[in-house]
This record gives structure tokens, sequence and C-alpha cells, in this order.
């Protein structure tokens, strides 16, 4: 008999309610960074591993940030 294997998965929790921040801050530039890629996007929840009251706040947060020059609205391609 075949033996099927179960992988298991660990589910992702938010940094932001581990942490037990309320509200996501523009000017929080260093937490910001973790969130986007090298190219500038923003990562998905289901990477990032956010809960969904928490990525509204982090993608508004970072269009703000790029808004005001704290991040970079694309990588530079040279």
């Amino acid at each position: 008999m075949l033996k099927t294997r179960r992988s298991f998965r660990r589910q992702k929790v938010c940094k932001y309610c581990v942490d037990r921040i309320e509200a996501v801050d523009f000017k929080d530039v260093k937490r910001l960074r973790n969130f986007i890629t090298d190219r500038g996007k923003i990562i998905p929840r289901r990477i990032s591993g956010n809960c969904a009251i928490h990525q509204r706040q982090l993608a508004a947060a970072i269009n703000r940030a790029r808004s005001l020059a704290l991040l970079p609205c694309a990588a530079d391609l040279i």
C-alpha cells in the first residue's frame, strides 16, 4: 500500500497583530520596506500573512510614503 505524505504548512500570522499595533504608520519606513519587493511592488496578503484590515492599512501607508518620497515608487533599473 502506498502511504500518502501529509505536508504541514505553518499558518502565517499578521506581524501587526502579533506586535499589537492598531494602525499602520506611513512614517515607519523600516517596517514598510519589509512589505515591498525589490522592484517596488506591494507584497500580497497571501504571501505576507497579514490580516485583511492591516493589509489595507499597509497599502494605504505605502502609497502615502511613496507620495512623500519616503519610499521609492519603482526600483531603479540601471
